[in-house]
């Protein structure tokens, strides 16, 4: 839609854009934990001890999301502020979240040490953190570490066949996931993380 109105110069498919993000994050938007509820059904719903539901792939849609519409808006469009404390305030949330292997879980929230892990939550997050440092909205001491342990996390998760491993597959909420387990949407978000940590890594002089 912001493609659409940049093509067009007819800013009601930018309004439209912002209406919808600005009505979902009001009814979806856990302002005490910054991540967003999949929808309704889990505004309730809480796991075996007792922690809400937060389901990592589709946080990693919207932060993914942000990236696109930041990279979209002019420095100076009035609502680019509102997106970028979204972006920030996202991922000052996950940056604590991430496991010590560098993967992010299924259930956001499940800190336990032998919970799984799960690529394509932790591919979107590495993508919109490398993202956020190189274009200077994110702080590079505490993100970058972040990007690098989970773009090394996914390397680990490639299987021997070439797969991209530990993808949970289709669903609505967080769940069982394996080694083997792999899907299209896992690879597209392996490949933008390691596009921004590319571009990170140029602007680095390292390449």
């Amino acid at each position: 839609m912001l493609r659409l109105a940049k093509a067009t110069g007819d800013k009601r498919y930018a309004d439209f854009v912002h209406e919808e993000w600005k009505a979902t994050t009001a009814y979806l938007f856990d302002p005490s934990e910054n991540l967003y509820f999949r929808d309704s059904r889990f505004f309730d719903m809480r796991d075996a001890k007792g922690r809400k539901l937060f389901w990592s792939r589709g946080n990693g849609w919207i932060m993914g999301g942000l990236v696109r519409v930041l990279q979209l808006l002019d420095r100076t469009d009035p609502q680019r502020p509102y997106y970028e404390k979204l972006f920030k305030d996202m991922a000052a949330k996950l940056v604590t979240l991430q496991k010590t292997d560098g993967y992010w879980p299924a259930s956001l929230l499940d800190s336990d040490p032998g919970t799984p892990p799960e690529s394509s939550g932790t591919a979107f997050f590495t993508y919109a953190f490398a993202w956020g440092v190189g274009n200077g909205l994110l702080d590079r001491d505490v993100y970058e570490p972040a990007a690098v342990r989970g773009w090394a996390a996914l390397g680990r998760a490639i299987q021997p066949d070439g797969m991209l491993g530990w993808v949970q597959q289709v669903g609505d909420r967080p769940d069982s996931v394996s080694a083997t387990e792999t899907q299209f949407y896992g690879s597209g978000a392996y490949v933008l993380a390691g596009t921004a940590m590319y571009d990170l890594a140029r602007k680095r002089g390292r390449y």
